[in-house]
């Protein structure tokens, strides 16, 4: 198969682990990337939407990006959104001084952004973050899009851009962004974030995946992406189709945090389903469900 970005494959955006007194669980973080360690994925995303980012504080994203740098031998992003510039551009820097290998970032949110605003946005926020970095599409939370031709013109005058997570539930978009990104930069990494999307993304010319299923089935990625690397289709369509059984996840529950923790806690044990949403625990039959389908 075709030569791929730095930071190509299949990523985990980690759950974050809380105690039952609502408490960052290092402990069980450092379980969770124990398994992830010997998964054979790629890439660790801290504090991405599955990671909780927007409900923790400034301070505790602090001490998380110290803590769990020093859990795993992954490469390791680091998601560093915020609505507030400064405390996105203190995230960076401590990422850097922790020994992150990039960081990603979401449009501005809340406020609707033209074009000319996220073309600004991002080309100020380029000369603070002080490193690589990766966008972060997200249009169903952010309220706006990260369109392929923005993203190109951005990834054609700014190296340090190096690639873009893409969270919508279209596979026309992701391959419109591998594309145009393909005509200005060869080392360009487009992530699709839906977990099915990992083998279109790839045919398309794409890098991989960041995708919720990995923090309970991460070696199945690892192994889906040995085979793309092997030029195995055969394996490939098989991989895609358990995948496609396994987004039945996404669809138990009213909120898909709180059911992958549920999913992890109740298959391996070292962390609680516990949550910052709202109204989230499953229910008895909801269990049992996700019980069946990682059986």
């Amino acid at each position: 198969m075709a030569s791929q970005p730095e930071f190509s494959g299949v990523w985990c955006p980690s759950v974050t682990p809380f105690t039952p007194d609502d408490r960052i669980d290092f402990d069980a973080l450092g379980h969770h990337f124990a398994r992830l360690d010997a998964s054979g994925i790629d890439t660790l995303l801290l504090m991405g939407s599955i990671g909780e980012f927007a409900s923790l504080s400034q301070a505790e994203r602090k001490l998380l990006l110290r803590e769990a740098r020093r859990m795993s031998r992954l490469s390791m992003v680091a998601n560093v959104s915020s609505t507030c510039r400064a405390d996105m551009v203190e995230l960076a820097h401590l990422a850097w001084e922790s020994g992150y290998d990039a960081v990603m970032v979401l449009p501005p949110w809340y406020y609707g952004q033209t074009r000319r605003q996220l073309l600004s946005y991002y080309r100020q926020l380029d000369s603070e973050l002080g490193g690589k970095w990766f966008a972060y599409n997200f249009p169903a939370r952010t309220g706006c899009d990260l369109d392929a031709a923005l993203v190109a013109e951005l990834a054609a005058e700014l190296p340090r851009f190096i690639g873009i997570k893409d969270t919508t539930d279209a596979l026309s978009h992701n391959r419109a962004l591998i594309e145009e990104t393909k005509k200005v930069r060869a080392d360009f990494a487009v992530l699709s974030g839906y977990d099915e999307y990992l083998l279109p993304n790839l045919l398309a010319g794409g890098a991989g995946v960041i995708c919720g299923l990995n923090n309970l089935v991460p070696a199945m990625f690892a192994e889906a992406m040995h085979a793309w690397r092997a030029g195995d289709l055969a394996a490939l369509s098989q991989f895609q189709q358990r995948i496609g059984k396994l987004m039945a996840i996404y669809s138990v529950g009213d909120d898909f945090v709180t059911t992958i923790k549920t999913a992890v806690a109740r298959k391996f044990g070292y962390m609680t389903p516990l949550s910052r949403n709202s109204g989230g625990a499953l229910s008895e039959a909801q269990c049992d469900a996700i019980d069946m389908l990682f059986s």
